[in-house]
């Protein structure tokens, strides 16, 4: 069984380039601890005219996403992208969960 969850991050003004510049590049690394987790599906949207970011992910039922922000590489992820992005003092990603209000399947 998997499950569907959303949120939202802020970037800041004028890296809408260097983020995605980034994300084609993305570590391998953290690609395959992803998936690992159980992550599948994962994308993010930007909204250009406030700089929101939307991520969408599916994850499976017997994930392991809660133990990704002690490892290595996420937390090597994090620091590389804290220059372009809202973080708290840690580098951890601000994320606000957005509640589902529909589903066609």
């Amino acid at each position: 069984m998997s499950e569907q969850i959303a949120f939202r991050m802020n970037l800041f003004d004028g890296f809408a380039a260097e983020y995605e510049k980034r994300h084609d590049e993305i570590f391998p690394e953290l690609a395959t601890a992803l998936k690992d987790a159980g992550v599948s599906e994962y994308s993010i949207w930007l909204d250009p005219e406030d700089n929101h970011l939307f991520g969408i992910l599916t994850r499976t039922s017997d994930h392991t996403m809660d133990a990704l922000p002690d490892t290595e590489i996420v937390k090597r992820w994090w620091a590389f992208m804290a220059d372009i992005m809202e973080t708290e003092t840690d580098n951890v990603p601000v994320q606000i969960p957005l509640k589902r209000v529909f589903y066609l399947p």
